[in-house]
């Protein structure tokens, strides 16, 4: 039988690994995010792939009021490279857990 060829797997701090994924992208933007304001983030709203790495658009609890439908939420876009690293953020939106968008 003839030997098949071994190629070693590319890891995380290989300069030629694979950009992450959609899933990956928005979790970095949170962990990232999260260590440079004061809020946690809730959730991800949106994700979009950008020319040199993702868009992801993070939902931030900023102030818990009684009732939870007063406290006031924000959505931060935050950019993040190819390898996943944060590259800028910025608020973009505030609103009332309970209010709807205007459409």
């Amino acid at each position: 039988m003839a030997e098949r060829e071994t190629r070693p797997s590319p890891t995380r701090t290989s300069p030629r690994s694979r950009p992450p994924r959609p899933a990956e992208a928005a979790r970095q933007a949170c962990d990232q995010l999260a260590s440079l304001i004061v809020h946690e983030p809730e959730g991800v709203s949106g994700v979009t792939r950008h020319e040199d790495g993702w868009v992801v658009s993070v939902d931030v609890l900023e102030v818990a009021r009684i009732p939870d439908t007063t406290s006031l939420l924000a959505t931060y876009e935050v950019r993040v490279d190819q390898r996943g690293e944060l590259q800028e953020y910025r608020r973009v939106r505030r609103y009332r857990r309970g209010a709807a968008d205007d459409c």
